[in-house]
């Protein structure tokens, strides 16, 4: 825990300094409660899961591309804040469900992307996937969306190096899971839920 307070502590400063990061609606997020919690983002650069940690004080695991758990230094680091590897491929994809379902029934925050990839700097969303609907849904959790803002102007897909530019974080009103309607397929209602979030991610873009 003190590691980890020393990271947050000194990347807030770094990022206030560099991104002059800000944070809106942090009231939102359910920091006591002991329930496990899906935060579900847009993702615009590589910095974004310290970002969106940083007015979050829970407990930690978020899926992150394989090949990044493997580089130097950051795989280290990642996988000590909680990453677990999710292959772009596919492969293993029933090991990163299972283990997201069993962090979040043992009451952790798991951070999740549903683009899949970071956008482009144009900032427009990418196409969502409804994986994190479904786990939510399995694993009785609600979700937190978060709107990142500006960040595509930092380091997208079509951005080299990092660059300072003004990031915001908006954090929206918990979304709570209702249960799947009888008679309803579960794969279209998770593809309903998924626009919802789509939705509100994308008001504050």
């Amino acid at each position: 825990p003190l590691v980890i307070e020393f990271i947050r502590y000194f990347g807030l400063f770094v990022s206030k300094i560099v991104w002059r990061i800000e944070f809106h609606g942090t009231e939102n997020i359910p920091q006591t409660s002991e329930k496990g919690l899906l935060v579900v983002a847009n993702h615009q650069t590589y910095f974004d899961p310290f970002w969106l940690c940083f007015p979050i004080h829970r407990k930690f695991r978020f899926m992150a591309w394989d090949a990044a758990t493997e580089w130097f230094l950051i795989g280290r680091m990642i996988r000590f804040l909680g990453a677990f590897p999710v292959s772009l491929k596919g492969k293993g994809a029933r090991r990163a469900m299972v283990e997201a379902l069993r962090s979040l029934r043992d009451g952790a925050t798991l951070i999740i992307f549903p683009e899949g990839s970071r956008a482009f700097s144009d900032g427009k969303l990418l196409n969502f996937k409804p994986g994190a609907v479904r786990i939510a849904l399995e694993a009785g959790v609600p979700i937190l969306p978060v709107t990142i803002r500006g960040a595509n102007k930092v380091w997208a897909q079509d951005i080299k190096i990092p660059r300072p530019r003004k990031v915001e974080f908006f954090y929206h009103p918990v979304f709570e899971i209702p249960p799947l309607p009888e008679g309803v397929p579960e794969h279209e209602y998770a593809e309903e839920l998924t626009e919802k979030l789509r939705m509100i991610i994308e008001s504050k873009l």
